[in-house]
């Protein structure tokens, strides 16, 4: 039983790695549009395009660090201390979540988008 403890701890660890990966690549990528859009851009429409763009980045980052936190607690360690950090750390990852959400999209994320026709 240890084996596979052993094997979805490193699984929980890879996805958070892929994580902090998809953070640091979508803010490299981001960082590089902006640059272009400056060009074919006025520079406020290019930073609030290069804001969203990070934004949806760390977002989409902190996705995989919960999803790693989650395997890790729920398989490795099973003790009422762990649930508790979980909760702590979901908790504050969902804030983040939403803040960040309201900032991109300058709505809620419950909050229906008007489809125009």
């Amino acid at each position: 039983m240890s084996f596979v403890k052993d094997w979805f701890d490193i699984a929980g660890y890879v996805v958070e790695a892929a994580g902090v990966l998809t953070i640091l690549v979508g803010a490299l990528l981001a960082t590089g549009w902006f640059l272009v859009r400056l060009k074919r851009m006025s520079k406020l429409d290019a930073y609030r395009e290069f804001r969203s763009d990070v934004g949806r980045s760390i977002l989409l980052g902190l996705e995989f660090l919960i999803a790693g936190d989650i395997i890790r607690t729920v398989t490795v360690t099973q003790t009422l201390e762990s649930v508790g950090v979980l909760v702590v750390i979901v908790l504050i990852r969902l804030f983040l979540t939403v803040t960040l959400e309201l900032e991109i999209e300058g709505r809620w994320p419950w909050q229906r988008v008007e489809i125009r026709q």
